[in-house]
């Protein structure tokens, strides 16, 4: 049989192809190269010129592999290889647990539930098939608190069965297939990851350096809490998720004492109309967002954020702690939170009435017309700004993207979402952790060695520049396969000296000199974020000056101290 790879001489440790994709260690192929060419659980075969892997007895295609990332993205063969209306919803749970692989930062779990007797339409994927039987549905869901929210029982169904998926935008997700979506494929890490086993690890990281006398009373709350649901039989949702807290009846006065407004649960319940549908802002992965109206007249947000999930509840903790403590024009405004007392954990911003940047560059809002290429500087300033800010303030956002930049109807910036930030001890060059973010938007380098600093942001905020520039997602998994990845291919065109092939051909680029000029010196900005090394990357206030210089029409390259290999393509 003629073998499908592309060199078929045998050497020891040779890198071998399959479909495009290098294969060497830690992966390695039975056959072609030897065992301790790679790692155990990491040998895979090219079938049909397809790279497979078994992982927990399940086969699965990789889409391709991250090397300096320590990633890769799979998709479960069974998928892939369907025909069109053939039923492909799993009848098997998928885990990695024994496994040397872990989620990567976005990947979670999408549940299957079928046979079920009544039918529930709240926030699922309709799924046909799965079921024989007449007057039965079957569904997928996310979070299965939702069931429990809406008083609907699981056990109504057969299942739930867990299937590994990438989530890094919910609300993309929604306009999309369980099918399409399982076809994305997912993510998985290997290495010492923390994640390993499992991508929500129950490590409860909760300290943040320094703690007020509120914030640390919260969190004694939460961990007995925690503690009492991992020992206790599930509570009905009827009762609060955390009246364990009655052990510290001074909470509420401590968290005021803080500068945190309590609300209570009812009054934000009929806020938002009993959390109606039709009120959903949007669902970034730890939470529904709600818009919602105070009875002194505030139009509100409300993040509802679902009990017995640690990573929810931590970063509860996180936003009431960093929040209460900065203030910045471009910074959203926390109003206040629940208490631990309360049915559910709540958290009330400053509702932002004109979308995200990235709903207005390639999502429901870019059907209102195109962003102007001065709003986009503008937009770029302003964000850089916030996070120069927080930077000075010893804190590191950590999830800089595009859909946690809110807009208001004056197009100016409130950077939101500070679930995941970390404050950055006093002296420290950097804080050791496992690498969280979302895909496309991770600093390389933190994603290899744990060590977070301020340039993690600097090269999140240098993918939201290319975003700007281009109009593309950070990952789109419809481009060619080394082109998924916006900062990989924006690297690659700017080198090429090919920006035009980048720029989105509606901000006047090829007829427009002036814009031209400062299109060409952002994307120079841009490269010096996206450097992998983090020191040949400028600080975040060096990024705020270059900016300004250019919307000021005094940039030049030497502001930047661009290569001059790079300033080329302004003259190609």
């Amino acid at each position: 049989m003629k073998s499908v790879f592309s060199n078929t001489s045998f050497k020891r440790c040779q890198t071998q192809t399959c479909n495009g994709l290098n294969i060497q260690h830690p992966f390695w192929i039975p056959g072609l190269q030897e065992p301790d060419c790679g790692s155990p659980g990491f040998n895979i075969s090219c079938r049909e010129n397809r790279p497979l892997i078994v992982i927990n007895g399940g086969g699965f295609i990789i889409i391709d592999i991250f090397y300096n990332n320590a990633s890769f993205l799979v998709a479960e063969s069974s998928v892939l290889e369907s025909n069109v209306g053939e039923c492909v919803a799993p009848q098997r749970n998928f885990s990695v647990d024994g496994t040397p692989f872990g989620y990567g930062p976005a990947t979670t779990d999408l549940f299957f539930l079928y046979n079920c007797t009544t039918p529930y339409d709240r926030e699922t994927y309709g799924v046909d098939c799965g079921s024989n039987a007449t007057g039965r549905y079957s569904f997928a869901v996310f979070h299965l608190e939702l069931l429990q929210h809406w008083n609907y029982s699981a056990e109504w169904c057969r299942g739930p069965v867990n299937a590994a998926v990438e989530a890094d935008d919910l609300s993309r997700l929604l306009n999309m297939t369980y099918i399409d979506i399982l076809k994305r494929g997912f993510v998985l890490q290997w290495g010492n990851h923390p994640t390993t086993g499992r991508r929500l690890n129950l490590e409860l990281k909760i300290g943040i350096g320094i703690g007020a006398a509120a914030i640390s009373t919260l969190i004694m709350c939460v961990i007995f809490s925690i503690y009492h649901h991992r020992h206790k039989k599930h509570r009905a949702t009827s009762s609060p998720a955390s009246q364990d807290c009655s052990l510290y009846p001074s909470m509420a006065k401590d968290l005021e004492k803080a500068g945190v407004h309590i609300f209570d649960y009812h009054e934000l319940e009929e806020a938002t109309e009993h959390f109606n549908p039709k009120r959903e802002l949007g669902d970034g992965g730890y939470g529904a967002v709600y818009r919602g109206k105070l009875k002194d007249g505030r139009e509100v947000a409300v993040k509802r954020l679902y009990e017995n999930h640690l990573r929810r509840i931590e970063q509860f903790i996180n936003e009431v702690e960093i929040l209460t403590r900065l203030r910045h024009k471009n910074l959203v405004t926390l109003y206040g939170c629940t208490s631990c007392h309360s049915r559910e954990l709540l958290l009330v911003y400053e509702f932002i009435p004109n979308g995200t940047l990235d709903d207005h560059l390639h999502g429901q809002r870019t059907e209102l017309g195109v962003l102007s290429w001065s709003s986009r500087l503008s937009i770029a300033i302003e964000t850089s700004s916030a996070l120069a800010y927080l930077h000075s303030s010893d804190v590191i956002h950590r999830d800089v993207k595009s859909s946690n930049i809110l807009i208001d109807n004056g197009f100016s910036v409130k950077v939101a979402d500070f679930g995941l930030s970390r404050l950055l001890p006093t002296d420290a060059t950097h804080v050791s952790t496992a690498p969280q973010g979302t895909p496309g938007y991770v600093d390389p380098e933190y994603n290899e060695f744990y060590q977070l600093t301020e340039k993690s942001d600097v090269y999140s905020f240098g993918v939201v520049l290319m975003e700007l520039i281009s109009s593309m997602p950070a990952i789109d998994f419809t481009r060619k396969r080394d082109e998924i990845n916006l900062s990989t291919m924006a690297v690659k065109k700017i080198q090429d000296h090919a920006l035009v092939d980048l720029v989105d051909p509606h901000l006047g680029f090829e007829s427009d000199h002036k814009v031209r000029s400062m299109i060409v010196a952002v994307a120079e900005l841009a490269f010096q974020c996206l450097q992998i090394g983090r020191d040949m990357r400028p600080n975040m206030q060096h990024v705020v000056d270059a900016l300004r210089g250019i919307q000021s029409k005094g940039y030049t390259t030497d502001v930047m101290d661009i290569p001059a290999d790079y300033t080329q393509m302004s003259e190609d």
